[in-house]
């Protein structure tokens, strides 16, 4: 780092989602941003120019999925047809967040799978590798028959709380269900701090009841992770359940701040100290907070755009 990329055969392009991420990332590999326009006729269908040649250049999309979600997957799907049929010799889609990633499996009759569907759309456009961080569920890469690299959060997270100064005989992680356990398993090991996880019912999609705490948060700082916060209702809840289980104080951290409908509401107002994101999703004005701490996945980015692009394991950045 920084690597220097200017004249190379390595060209980025950025859509509309996550524009400044995607200059970051450009930044820390040395180049400019590819030069390319999205516009929409008067119907609202996508027109997408790529402005240069990239003949035979190794491409890569950064595109996260994030609302408005069809707007987003569309551009995506538009661009990388675009690039493919510019004759690249690659088209790597670079999705910070995978939307529709929390549909992955038939939870119930004539339910679709669209984590599938998503993944089928990607590979028929023409993409031939897919570098993604933290799926909603990691078997989606399964979905995939072409190249995935799934990268994950929990050391950038982490590093962050390490500069607290936590004594970590009073920290523990906490998964705001048994689904998450994973994850929090692995910011503890590098916290050295035990785990705890909250054992809750969801009656309807949105809505969370938490039931119970598993483990003990008496008298020490709790710190939640998971991968989406959409609602934070489930946040919110498990915030005030730990308190009530004698924490001592609660703070949140996520890879992908969704933060939709009441969510920044609900956090402002909620008992967490701090909620702790990544950049994978911008995050607009109306969903800023003082409550709110963003850290950048662009170094991480960058670095496994540049193991991809000269055929170097990537292998070490799934720890």
């Amino acid at each position: 780092m920084p690597y220097q990329y200017a004249d190379s055969k390595l060209k980025i392009f950025s859509l509309n989602s996550n524009n400044p991420l995607a200059e970051e990332i450009a930044k820390e590999m040395g180049c400019e941003l590819g030069k390319s326009s999205v516009k929409h006729f008067s119907d609202g269908e996508i027109q997408i120019s790529i402005e240069e040649s990239i003949r035979g250049c190794d491409v890569f999309i950064v595109q996260s999925t994030s609302a408005p979600v069809n707007e987003h997957l569309m551009e995506l799907l538009i661009m990388v047809d675009a690039v493919k049929r510019a004759s690249a010799r690659t088209v790597n889609v670079v999705m910070p967040y995978y939307g529709y990633a929390r549909q992955d499996r038939k939870a119930k009759a004539r339910e679709p799978i669209t984590a599938k569907l998503v993944a089928n759309l990607l590979e028929t456009a023409g993409a031939t590798r897919v570098i993604v961080l933290d799926l909603h569920a990691p078997q989606i890469q399964g979905f995939f028959d072409i190249l995935i690299d799934h990268l994950v959060a929990v050391p950038i997270l982490s590093d962050y709380f390490k500069t607290k100064g936590f004594n970590p005989d009073d920290v523990v992680i906490v998964s705001p269900d048994h689904g998450g356990v994973t994850r929090a398993r692995k910011m503890a090991e590098r916290l050295k701090a035990p785990i705890a996880i909250i054992d809750k019912r969801r009656p309807k999609p949105n809505v969370a009841e938490v039931m119970n705490i598993v483990g003990n948060v008496e008298g020490k700082v709790a710190i939640l992770i998971d991968d989406i916060i959409d609602t934070a209702g489930t946040i919110t809840i498990g915030a005030n359940a730990l308190l009530e289980a004698g924490a001592k104080e609660v703070y949140a951290c996520c890879s992908h701040p969704v933060l939709s409908g009441p969510a920044i509401e609900r956090i402002e107002n909620s008992v967490i100290k701090e909620l702790v994101v990544t950049n994978t999703i911008q995050l607009t004005e109306d969903r800023k907070s003082p409550k709110i701490k963003q850290l950048s996945v662009a170094g991480l980015m960058a670095d496994a755009i540049s193991r991809v692009y000269e055929n170097k394991s990537v292998s070490t950045l799934f720890d």
